[in-house]
């Protein structure tokens, strides 16, 4: 642990890099998945388990924890480490995304953004200001610059006009999180799938100085091949020596192929949206237990994992669970995929210790292609 917030390289293999982000509350190993804790828990976890499956860090969401139960309730309960009991790293989004995905009768402008909550109507301002206070009230580690996340597709002037406004939101968010100790404060580089407007946004953010980037605006119902394309346009503008952080992404797939293009943390509620609706992610692939041919399989999910959920509990009993709708079932799956990402995450980092990165993609994919089903009878 350091006392102040640095990213050290440790070793790279192609485009890919193993690294390690270090602040007081712990380190995070890179490349890193976050579980997705939107409002101060990651559904159907306990945080004990996923401190257990290898998460050094995880994500709380400023939109849905301003709303209920208000940042400054948290702040008076002592932050939301304490008040998740996760004493660990903790990054916060900005709001913005829910705001335009989520809330009611939004008007944007350049001071900010006023909406209608859709919890109950209420009307609210988030400003970049009041989103670094937000997450400053939080005491979050990394916290992210409030910007604007439009739509895809759309069009160019429309893309341009909103990242030219996220740069000027940028340079707020940076003079409102000032200098903080053992913080650190991401810009977000916008532009759509227009790789100019990409370039251009990295650029700005990158002399602003801050202390790790990410990248906005994809997975958003574009094809993989966009996503990738336009990343292998935009990371190589971005500094070297910070770290580089794709939002939202992904499936496994996704994350294997961005960790090439040289990009070092995640975060995704797949993985936990999925085991809440009957999929799982394993070794294997995708395995669909709501499917009929799971009724009578007594094989775990993955014998040799060190999960219990995965290793301990038949196909049968979780396709069970599952067509009986039992919370148990969401609850076991959820904890096998997020062993499972935990699981591949420390496999891209030992390969690219070892300088076998490509090798272990190509075989991690043959595994996901051959799968382990019977065939039918």
């Amino acid at each position: 642990m350091s006392e102040d917030f640095t990213f050290t390289r440790l070793a790279t293999d192609g485009k890919a890099r193993r690294g390690e982000i270090s602040m007081p509350r712990g380190n995070v190993r890179t490349p890193a998945f976050m579980p997705v804790g939107t409002a101060g828990t990651v559904k159907a976890m306990y945080l004990d388990q996923v401190r257990d499956l290898g998460s050094d860090i995880i994500l709380g969401n400023v939109y849905h924890l301003m709303l209920r139960p208000g940042a400054e309730r948290v702040a008076r309960l002592g932050g939301l480490h304490e008040f998740a009991r996760w004493p660990h790293p903790i990054l916060t989004d900005s709001g913005g995304f829910q705001v335009m995905s989520l809330a009611a009768l939004r008007k944007l402008d350049e001071k900010g953004v006023t909406f209608r909550s859709h919890v109950d109507g209420s009307e609210h301002s988030l400003t970049p200001e009041r989103s670094i206070e937000i997450q400053g009230l939080l005491d979050s580690d990394i916290q992210m610059q409030l910007d604007e996340c439009i739509r895809l597709p759309a069009e160019r002037a429309e893309i341009e006009r909103a990242m030219e406004m996220s740069l000027r939101w940028a340079e707020r968010c940076q003079a409102a999180f000032g200098d903080q100790p053992g913080k650190a404060m991401f810009g977000i580089v916008q532009g759509g799938t227009e790789t100019d407007l990409r370039i251009r946004s990295a650029r700005g953010l990158a002399a602003m100085g801050l202390k790790g980037y990410a990248v906005g605006g994809l997975a958003v119902g574009e094809p993989q091949t966009v996503m990738l394309s336009t990343l292998e346009e935009t990371v190589p503008v971005l500094p070297e020596s910070k770290p580089r952080y794709l939002m939202g992404v992904g499936t496994p797939d996704d994350i294997l192929k961005s960790v090439a293009r040289g990009i070092d943390m995640f975060d995704c509620v797949m993985p936990t949206r999925a085991g809440r609706h009957g999929l799982a992610y394993t070794r294997f692939g995708k395995v669909n237990l709501k499917n009929a041919r799971h009724a009578e399989d007594p094989r775990p999910l993955d014998e040799t994992s060190d999960c219990p959920a995965s290793r301990d509990y038949s196909r049968a009993y979780l396709h069970h669970l599952v067509r009986s709708d039992e919370a148990l079932g969401g609850m076991l799956l959820t904890w096998n995929n997020l062993a499972y990402y935990q699981q591949l995450m420390g496999g891209i980092r030992a390969a690219i210790e070892a300088g076998r990165f490509g090798e272990f993609s190509e075989e991690t994919s043959a595994g996901w292609a051959r799968g382990d089903l019977p065939p039918r009878v």
